[in-house]
């Protein structure tokens, strides 16, 4: 057994959850602010629906060897996330649905040797396709907090803060941290040391992950020595996907 099913269903859950802030989201909702500065909320699920989209072009590219990029340029992924920004709640919902329904089949139907064929986001690095997975997963769990109705990090499943958490210490940018060190207070507990010229800070794992996923102005994060302000976060996703991850499925991960 590899870690592919739970993945799966993880990607089913957070759908799920998606799918009813969604459905409950009227005209003037939709074309509301989201979080995300520039972006309506009508942004927001025109953005997942595109992205199930170009993550179904990697694993065709994975199961197939014929180079299939998520989107053909930055100027199309933007252009179609605009394009569907004005869409009816009903219209919205359908095209988030089915996107989810034919992402699932292909997960579904993948050959389980093909889960080791590299593909890659519009930057590097490379990654195997199972950890396209992962991405979906983070997509649908940070974005849909973003939609600033009703759903937020405190909702996050632990499963997913600790995934994330792994992967923002392996994808860590040194040269661009104001922060020293990291204490998770609680599950997962851990402190990350050498991380930067900067003070000392702790919280909880997912006010960390908020924090650090610029999801949050840090609340819940403490400074450890007095004295200091909580420092900004490094940027987030300085690469797509850690590098050095298996080739093939592990039985977990992290």
């Amino acid at each position: 057994m590899t870690v592919i099913p739970a993945l799966h269903s993880e990607i089913t859950a957070a759908t799920n959850r998606l799918l009813a802030t969604a459905a409950g989201l009227s005209p003037g909702e939709l074309s509301a602010p989201s979080n995300l500065p520039g972006w309506t909320r009508g942004h927001v699920l025109a953005h997942l629906a595109r992205n199930a989209d170009g993550l179904l072009n990697l694993l065709a590219w994975a199961r197939t060897g014929v180079e299939t990029p998520q989107y053909p340029s930055t100027a199309a992924r933007a252009a179609g996330i605009e394009g569907g920004a004005g869409r009816t709640p009903a219209e919205h919902l359908a095209d988030l649905e089915d996107g989810a329904v034919r992402l699932s089949r292909a997960i579904r139907d993948h050959p389980a040797q093909a889960w080791s064929g590299m593909v890659r986001a519009l930057r590097p690095p490379w990654h195997p396709a199972w950890y396209v997975l992962v991405r979906r997963i983070r997509e649908l769990e940070i974005h849909h907090a973003d939609l600033g109705a009703g759903y937020g990090p405190a909702d996050w499943p632990a499963a997913f803060v600790r995934r994330e958490l792994h992967d923002c210490r392996a994808c860590w940018p040194y040269g661009r941290s104001a922060v020293g060190e990291i204490t998770l207070l609680g599950e997962p507990s851990d402190t990350w040391h050498g991380l930067g010229e900067g003070p000392a800070v702790a919280g909880a794992p997912a006010d960390v992950l908020a924090w650090l996923t610029g999801r949050s102005r840090g609340e819940g994060i403490r400074v450890v020595r007095e004295g200091h302000a909580v420092p900004e976060p490094p940027p987030w996703l300085s690469l797509p996907a850690p590098p050095g991850l298996p080739a093939a499925p592990p039985d977990d991960y992290p």
